[in-house]
């Protein structure tokens, strides 16, 4: 496929507000991939070069492109950054700067997509002496030879600023119609996305044999798995009943999510976003490497910092700071890791996710034992009501999170919220006691005392896996520092857009649209019903919508954005339904 064809393709998406119409271009455009190309279209789509656990970074910043943009135009620094600071955008801004320069292109070669692919590839991996000009050099080459729609993805590619608003579920569903022209086998492909978490790999497996191939992909080391998650109930009877009498009850730590892949001596730890963090943590690989017999293993856990005097578990705040590039070794001195293993998904060869929770664990402990670092998490098997509230008492007066109840037949259901796992921070007592994670799709102008630092308050949204949309749910204007809100003003002034992002759905307009990119945490007094925001709006008895919404929302945390948590990691707009319903349970039982 030439860049060019990419391009306009690339131009149809920006131009639409329609999910469905996004799939269908998508579909036509998978098309027309060849074999071996597809992937590169995947990834290239997502502002990507490999799957977020590679780890490949483009390292190409604005000033870089700035210098390319010249020599390919002919205009001096002034004339760019004029054009940039007017469009708000380097690739509309390059767009133009091409439209309107007199040099002659430079080549009269018609890139296609390996082409362009390969060399931002090689962009991204070359180092060393002289590096930033080979970059600018070959950058300039790209953008010299294109035309100016081309030359605009030429820049935006490399810059991560293509945002087209196209998602997993969206892609996921465009290769199921590419592949049967229906979108409802797109529930094929969510299996095999939740063992491999490589959009790309499964393109090419259902572009060379169909989607019944994808049922057939099988969990492999050093491909991380989509972390199984835990739906919310208040109270230990409700848990118990959903989950037919009698379940294990783990305690929850509140630490880094740790997914560990073992094949000898050769060891990677994954986050819960699925980036590789294994250099961040020395301690713990040294720990699986000294203890794990294991030949070839996958399990997880949760890595925490710990105070081996007093056998304590740090809070967040201590553990936090391990999460670092330079200065690691210090570090371990000051706050080692302690890693809380809780679920196992492979053994020597064999794929365990269809394997009872309770077998898994029994293999999990046979696996990890003999090591001072790692070691299997807390936990008790109970169908006594009153045992499960004691032990989740005794775990949040001892610092923890609370529990995640699991049922014992279940299966590990990678990447899915499901009442396999139930988890219970504390029982609600006349006000929402949880926290919810929120994407930030758009922010306020400063009014008053925060007139000077520009920034007044965000619009923030849940993610809704279903529908792959982000439904607004509340204004937040409450629980920032300073600090946090000239924080905030800095990354969102980065990620304006000029109109509300395809996959966002409100009825609200703020000062300014952003790309969903951000998480924050917010806590709040309640949810009620709403007829302005869309979070799970439908119809009322009373003929008209309404949606879901917080009362008296604050953002919470010393962090001002979740760093472990990606737009689709944010709350479900199913798990805001199931919460509301909780509460007005709590409530008919208070009166």
């Amino acid at each position: 496929m030439l860049f060019k064809t990419l391009s306009d393709y690339y131009e149809k998406l920006s131009k639409t507000q329609s999910r469905i119409e996004m799939v269908n271009i998508l579909s036509e455009m998978f098309k027309q991939a060849a074999k071996g190309e597809i992937s590169k279209l995947i990834y290239m789509t997502q502002g990507q070069l490999a799957p977020n656990f590679i780890g490949i970074e483009f390292g190409v910043a604005d000033k870089i492109m700035e210098e390319a943009i010249m020599i390919a135009t002919g205009y001096n620094k002034e004339e760019v950054e004029s054009e940039y600071h007017k469009q708000g955008d380097l690739g509309e801004a390059t767009e133009n700067l091409i439209k309107s320069s007199k040099l002659a292109r430079m080549s009269s070669k018609k890139y296609d997509v390996s082409d362009v692919y390969g060399s931002m590839y090689k962009i991204a991996t070359i180092s060393g002496k002289g590096s930033k000009e080979i970059k600018i050099r070959m950058l300039a080459e790209l953008i010299a030879a294109s035309d100016p729609i081309e030359a605009k993805y030429i820049v935006k590619y490399p810059l991560n600023s293509l945002r087209l608003g196209v998602g997993d579920e969206t892609i996921l569903e465009a290769l199921s119609l590419m592949s049967t022209s229906e979108r409802s086998n797109k529930s094929i492909l969510d299996r095999s996305y939740n063992i491999c978490s490589d959009l790309g790999e499964i393109g090419e497996i259902v572009l060379e044999g169909g989607i019944e191939a994808a049922k057939n992909m099988k969990v492999s080391l050093f491909k991380p798995i989509r972390p199984a998650l835990a739906e919310r109930l208040p109270t230990a009877s409700e848990i118990l009943n959903k989950m037919g009498g009698k379940c294990a009850v783990e305690q929850k730590y509140d630490g880094f999510r740790c997914q560990v892949h073992k094949d000898g001596n050769k060891v990677k730890l994954y986050s819960r976003r699925l980036e590789e963090t294994t250099s961040m943590m020395p301690d713990i690989v040294k720990a699986v490497q000294d203890s794990i017999k294991a030949e070839k293993v996958i399990f997880e856990g949760e890595a925490l910092a710990y105070n081996e005097s007093t056998e304590e578990f740090l809070p967040f705040q201590e553990t936090i700071q391990r999460k670092r590039k330079y200065g690691i070794n210090e570090k371990i001195k000051e706050l080692p890791l302690h890693l809380m293993a809780f679920d196992i998904m492979y053994l020597e060869g064999e794929d365990l996710l269809n394997k009872p929770y309770e077998t898994r664990r029994e293999l999990l402990e046979k696996a990890i034992t003999g090591s001072d670092v790692i070691s299997p998490s807390t936990r008790i098997i109970t169908d006594s009501p009153k045992e499960f509230e004691e032990f989740f008492e005794n775990s949040v007066e001892n610092g923890l999170e609370g529990i995640v109840a699991k049922d014992l037949r279940s299966h590990y259901i990678a990447g899915a919220r499901k009442f396999s796992w139930i988890k219970m921070k504390r029982s609600y007592r006349g006000e929402l006691s949880d926290t919810l994670d929120l994407v930030i799709i758009g922010y306020y102008r400063g009014k008053g005392s925060r007139a000077e630092l520009q920034f007044g308050g965000l619009l923030c949204a849940v993610y809704n896996k279903k529908r792959d949309m982000f439904e607004t749910i509340t204004k937040l204007g409450t629980g920032f520092t300073e600090d946090q809100m000239r924080k905030l003003q800095e990354l969102l002034t980065k990620i304006k857009v000029d109109s509300k992002p395809a996959r966002v759905d409100s009825l609200i307009e703020p000062d300014f649209w952003v790309y969903p990119k951000y998480v924050v945490t917010v806590k709040a007094d309640e949810i009620t019903e709403s007829p302005m925001h869309t979070c799970g709006r439908s119809m009322q008895p009373d003929g008209t919508e309404a949606g879901y919404a917080l009362r008296f929302p604050r953002l919470v945390g010393e962090e001002a954005i979740r760093a472990d948590k990606s737009p689709e990691d944010a709350t479900d707009t199913s798990e805001v339904i199931e919460m509301f319903s909780q509460q007005k349970k709590v409530s008919l039982s208070n009166k």
